[in-house]
Parts: C-alpha cells; structure tokens; sequence
C-alpha cells in the first residue's frame, strides 16, 4: 500500500522539458494523528490513479485534494477523510499526471493561442512543446505566464533549415556554418528552450540540411548549453546526426526499419531521446470516444475520415516496429503529438501502446 499522509503535504507535478519526464516533489510538515477538519477539501473516489512515479497504479483509488493540492492518496477505505469534505465519485475514471507533450506548434496570434492552450489542457496536456514555427515575441511572452486553464508553454523560437521555398518562412533558411551558428546565437539570446532543426528533402523537393550545416547547429547550441531535436526521415540522416551529437530526435527513421548500427549509436548516447510522432494506422478507428467532448457532426466528419489506407499502414508499420526495437534496447522514449489536435496525446498513446 502507499499512501501519502501529513498535516500540510503538498504535492507538486513539475514538469522539466528538459529531461521530459515528471517529478514527483514534497514538502511535508511533522504529521499529526488527525487532519483538521474541514470543508473546502474534496474527496475523489473509486478512480484507477496512475501516481506518475512508475510505481503500479492504484486501483480504486481515492485521494484528499485542499486548496488545489493532494493532501492524502492511497487504496479507498484507507483514507482519512476530514468531516464535512465533499465527495466525488470517480468509478470508472482513471486519473494521471498531466501530460507533456513535446512537439506542437503553437498558434501564431495571441487569441488562437490562449484557445490552443486551453483546449489542449482540457484533454489533460499540462505542458506542451512548441518546435520551430514561432516567430516574434509571442510565444516567448505566453510562456512566462500561468494562464488560467491553459497548458504552459514552452518554445524553440525559429527553426533552421536549409532554404525551403514554398513552404513556412519561419525558420531560419541558411546555407553556410556562419549562417548557422549566427542563428543558433540569436536564439541562444532570446533564451529558447531547445534548438529545432529539418533534415528532410520533402520527398526530393529541397536540398537538405547538410552535415557541416546541422554539424555546426550542434556544436554552437551545446556552446550556448541548448540542446538540439532534429526532424528527420532518412535512416542514413539519423544516423549522420547521432554522430554530430545531436540530443533528441523530433520523428523518427521513417523510410526503412532501423539496423543494428543506427542502435549502437543510440547506446552510445544514454541522454537522446526519441519523440516518436507516429503517423496515422491507416485503418477504421472508432471516433465514439469523442462524443462525450465535441458536436455530433463532428465526431461524425472524424468517423468519416477514418478509412483503409494501406499506404499509410505500410508507413506506421515501419514506425511501429522502429518505436519497438528502440524501446526493447532501451532508448529514452518521450511523448509528442506533432500539429494542433487538442485530443491528439490520447490518440498517440493508443499507438504507442
């Protein structure tokens, strides 16, 4: 049994995008016999609670919750609760940790990014991660805020890339080391939280970042104490990155199943980690699950829209049993959705699953 129990026990979930994991924190004071009565607190009950510690799961839970703080947790009928607590009933309901979604992109004008926020922290995400598309101040603003019922935010500013015509102006287009390290600096003054990069050709359409050009992006944000994610899609390209010392990738290998040196590589690193962004099934999902948080017609447009495509089975496939090799070998696997679906995470953690 595990149970939480002090006079004042205050329970924080902090979430740090900088190793993407929870922490657990506390800070107790002498415990007493009795808890003070009370009647601001609530009791919820009959939940599964998922404590975010890796430990198992409590089944049919319940939990003290004052002043917007977990006061006790622990199996039902072995909690104290305080005389006049109001109680909710959960049966049936599982309750986690607030989820850190590590690649997003965020809204580009205040007023549809408040609403982004807010909707993403109506699905459960307490953090989210913003990769590259965010020019200007406002992401940099917004992530200094608490904004009420709204995921925080946190941002890589610009990316860089080589030039993309046609596609976002965003990032930084550059074309040689200067131009590389000069963006890295002037992201490294406006205090970003990670440095993003593309290496893709869009299926043949653009030159790619090349190894001097992302080699030179590593080793000016390690200078600066920023780390780097790298979109990607080639194997031999991740494997070229692994090498430069890259610190996380934003995708992974896409166009083959990985082999066993792209493997000793990431062994090497104990540090990388891997945000998976798994594509689409490809197949007919039931979109019910959704009825109880949108219209009608629109749960009926997502039914719609969900059919068999073998080519996209064939793409999720290769993800799937790269995401399983990685994670068997033991890879640091971390948590991202990729575009603007608020629902997004539930999806991705059935596909992780």
């Amino acid at each position: 049994m595990r149970r939480l129990k002090t006079e004042s026990c205050n329970v924080t979930f902090i979430v740090g995008l900088i190793s993407i994991t929870l922490f657990l924190v506390t800070a107790c004071s002498p415990a007493t016999e009795e808890m003070p009565q009370a009647v601001d607190v609530t009791v919820f009950e009959g939940a599964r609670l998922i404590v975010g510690d890796g430990s198992e799961p409590i089944e049919d839970a319940a939990f003290i919750v004052q002043d917007g703080r977990f006061i006790e947790v622990g199996p039902r009928g072995q909690v104290d609760a305080p005389a006049g607590a109001e109680r909710v009933d959960l049966t049936g309901k599982t309750v986690m940790p607030a989820i850190v979604d590590a690649h997003k992109h965020a809204a580009g004008d205040r007023e549809a990014l408040v609403d982004q926020l807010q909707r993403m922290a109506y699905y459960g995400l307490g953090v989210a991660m913003s990769l590259g598309t965010d020019d200007g101040d406002l992401a940099l603003q917004v992530r200094e805020e608490t904004i009420p019922n709204a995921t925080r935010l946190r941002t890589a500013g610009r990316g860089i890339t080589a030039p993309e015509p046609g596609r976002g102006e965003v990032p930084y287009w550059v074309t040689s080391e200067d131009e590389a390290r000069t963006a890295v600096q002037e992201l490294a003054e406006r205090q970003v939280d990670m440095v993003k990069i593309w290496v893709d050709d869009r299926s043949g359409r653009y030159e790619k970042l090349s190894p001097s050009l992302y080699g030179a992006v590593i080793d000016e944000a390690h200078m600066h104490n920023l780390r780097v994610t790298a979109h990607i899609f080639a194997l031999e390209d991740a494997k070229g990155l692994l090498q430069a010392g890259v610190d996380a990738f934003a995708h992974s290998v896409r166009d083959m199943d990985i082999d066993d040196e792209f493997v000793e590589l990431v062994l090497e690193r104990p540090y990388l980690f891997l945000v998976p962004n798994l594509p689409g099934r490809g197949v007919v999902d039931d979109m019910s699950w959704l009825s109880e948080t949108l219209p009608p017609e629109e749960v009926e447009r997502l039914q719609a829209s969900a059919t068999d495509r073998p080519e996209a089975q064939e793409g999720f496939g290769i993800q799937a049993r790269n995401l399983a090799r990685l994670n068997a070998e033991g890879m640091r696997i971390a948590f991202g959705t990729d575009g603007g679906t608020p629902w997004a995470a539930h999806v991705e953690m059935e596909d992780m699953v």
